[in-house]
């Protein structure tokens, strides 16, 4: 609690754990204290009141007046709100102090004229006199529970002027009574210290709870804050980029218009081949500095992932398209990178909500393809998504023709790419890749052909009629090598898909031990615990799932926890960085991280040999890139195979 917190806090205001130990104290003594005082006026009222007529007037009227008067003085000094100061350590532990000692002195002002008011009457008077010190010493002994010194000195004060009054002035009944009232008052000293220190430890233990909660809580915020932060250039990342898109739409009403941008640097390519990853990688936090500097309030700018960035901007062409210039005239200013100055253009893509699309999925393909224009047609351009453009996406019209009608037995086809064990090249298993060669169109991007078949239908025919053919060849590959089958977020999420895979697995006689299945972080987002469930089902019958380009920004460490994994595939954007001693640090801690989950783990995208020993030397036993194989037919795969067995060596030719 700050001291502008405090200085509104209401009296009794104290919260287990929520103040230092001090002023929890301090604040629990505020609520006995009163009631002390209030106690002592009235046990003294009454004394006082029977000795009326036995005792001198200063005895029965002026003494106890004063006394009672303290003792009201102190109660409303007690019972005053609180302030800032009272929530200060220091001033509670001295406030603290002041009240023992003061505690001290008005017990021994009350005792000492309880004693004199006992010179005068009978056997009642007197007995009445104990009775004060011993309800007055409880009272006082129970209102400072919180105050266990204050208590022991009242105690120790009071108890010892009254038991040797008591033995000296005698009978043996008063000092019978006055040992009892002693023995019962020690008694109570125990309890209340047990008390007291019982409360020490349940502040404590709050204090202690408290602490990791506030910290369990920053550290939850800082994690919310750098899962939408991209970790090189401190700007947004990708997923925040598609939460304010898609918190857009749902907020703006029909009459709106916004733009979606993507930023794309050329030339950038060359800066890392010709300088290094190190240099590349600073450059983006350079041009991160600026374009969030340059960012107006409109305006929301995310790098999605190597050197792409993406924009929305809240208003018509004329905003976006000065918010994406101002952006790019800041990339292509020179940047000083240590001791070299570097330059690079970039190109843009806008696509505006809601002439070009109504979901995010529709606004961003579009501005992507704005982009891909301005990058082929009018390089170091801001283009905008326009009716030619949208001529050039009916193109994908004439791929989904081909698909529909494709006989998909004859015109795909697979190829494999080796997975080596890094200490002896000795492939362990081999990667299925897709590959369509269509009559009419000729050769198909494997992308373009998985994102058609999902357009139109074909999904699972795709991926049964693939999948056949990786069965096939696990039945003619050596019984040592696995077989890595990639399945697609659609396919994952059809349980028809699954159930036939499963099918396909039991008919083919094949150990479906042998079987990795490779998914995407990315194409479970959607329906994350429907994917969990399938994974588990092809578990159970003995294959393996692997998580593949993990570490390219949605992949979390939630994932490796959640999803029935047993093997982990590092992404090849993270190849190139084993050439770097920060790049093999980070590489080998998701290595480390694989490995204590007891997950295997493969490095993709091997192409030199001195990124092969930097990748054995961090730890890996399994890599996978063109250095190590290219895909090739199954038919090549096993000459090779053949031909490393005679001569121990595989070619990678």
């Amino acid at each position: 609690m700050t001291l502008q917190e405090a200085e509104h806090a209401p009296t009794k205001s104290y919260r287990a754990g929520h103040f230092p130990l001090p002023v929890a104290q301090y604040l629990r003594l505020r609520e006995r204290i009163p009631p002390l005082y209030g106690l002592l006026s009235v046990n003294a009222g009454i004394l006082a009141y029977t000795h009326r007529a036995l005792a001198p007037g200063y005895l029965t009227l002026t003494i106890p007046a004063i006394l009672i008067a303290l003792s009201l003085v102190r109660m409303i000094a007690w019972i005053r709100p609180t302030t800032a100061a009272d929530f200060d350590c220091d001033t509670a532990q001295y406030r603290m102090r002041r009240t023992t000692w003061l505690a001290v002195i008005i017990s021994l002002a009350f005792v000492a004229w309880a004693l004199a008011l006992d010179q005068y009457g009978g056997p009642y008077e007197h007995g009445h006199v104990a009775t004060f010190v011993a309800v007055t010493v409880l009272g006082c002994v129970f209102c400072l529970t919180f105050l266990p010194t204050a208590a022991l000195l009242i105690c120790v004060t009071v108890l010892s002027i009254f038991l040797v009054y008591s033995v000296l002035m005698g009978p043996l009944v008063r000092v019978a009574i006055a040992v009892n009232i002693t023995l019962v008052t020690l008694v109570i000293l125990k309890i209340l210290r047990d008390t007291y220190d019982s409360f020490v430890a349940l502040e404590t233990t709050q204090r202690a709870l408290a602490s990791e909660r506030r910290q369990a809580q920053a550290l939850g915020a800082e994690n919310a804050r750098l899962a939408e932060t991209d970790a090189l250039t401190g700007l947004p990342n990708r997923r925040h980029f598609f939460g304010c898109l898609e918190s857009m739409l749902t907020q703006t009403r029909g009459d709106e218009v916004f733009y979606v941008g993507l930023i794309d640097l050329d030339r950038f390519k060359p800066v890392n081949d010709t300088y290094g990853h190190a240099q590349g990688d600073r450059l983006l936090q350079v041009l991160g500095e600026r374009m969030l500097a340059q960012c107006p309030e409109n305006a929301v700018i995310a790098r999605l992932g190597g050197d792409e960035f993406g924009l929305i901007v809240k208003g018509g062409w004329e905003e976006a398209e000065a918010a994406a210039q101002a952006f790019c005239a800041e990339i292509r200013r020179p940047a000083r990178i240590g001791d070299i100055v570097v330059a690079v253009g970039c190109s843009a893509g806008l696509a505006d909500y809601p002439a070009s699309g109504r979901s995010a999925h529709e606004l961003f393909d579009r501005a992507d393809f704005a982009l891909y224009h301005a990058k082929n047609e009018k390089r170091g351009q801001c283009v905008r998504f326009s009716s030619e453009l949208e001529r050039m996406i009916r193109t994908e019209q004439a791929l989904d023709a081909a698909l529909q009608t494709a006989d998909l037995s004859r015109e795909l086809s697979m190829v494999y790419q080796p997975i080596v064990a890094t200490e002896n090249r000795m492939p362990m298993g081999v990667e299925c890749l897709a590959r369509w060669t269509s009559p009419t169109l000729g050769a198909v991007a494997p992308e373009m052909l998985i994102a058609s078949a999902e357009r139109i239908g074909r999904a699972r025919e795709v991926t049964l009629a693939l999948f056949l053919q990786a069965l096939a060849a696990l039945t003619s590959l050596p019984d040592s090598m696995h077989v890595c089958f990639n399945l697609s977020g659609q396919d994952i999420a059809d349980a028809e898909t699954v159930a036939a895979l499963i099918a396909l697995i039991e008919r083919s006689g094949g150990s479906p031990t042998r079987l990795i299945f490779e998914i995407t972080e990315t194409s479970l987002i959607a329906k994350f615990d429907s994917a969990r469930d399938a994974l588990e089902g092809l578990r159970e019958i003995g294959a393996r799932i692997a998580l593949d380009d993990f570490g390219t920004g949605y992949s979390s460490l939630s994932s490796l926890h959640q999803l029935p994994l047993d093997m982990v595939k590092i992404d090849r954007s993270f190849a190139p960085r084993l050439d770097e001693t920060r790049g093999r640090r980070l590489i080998a801690a998701i290595r480390n991280l694989a490995r204590s989950l007891s997950l295997d783990c493969v490095i993709e995208g091997i192409e030199t040999e001195e990124q092969m020993l930097s990748a054995r030397i961090a730890g890996f036993t399994l890599a996978q890139g063109y250095h190590l194989g290219m895909p090739m037919p199954l038919a090549d795969l096993l000459d090779r195979h053949g031909a490393q067995q005679r001569g121990n060596t595989f070619s990678v030719a």
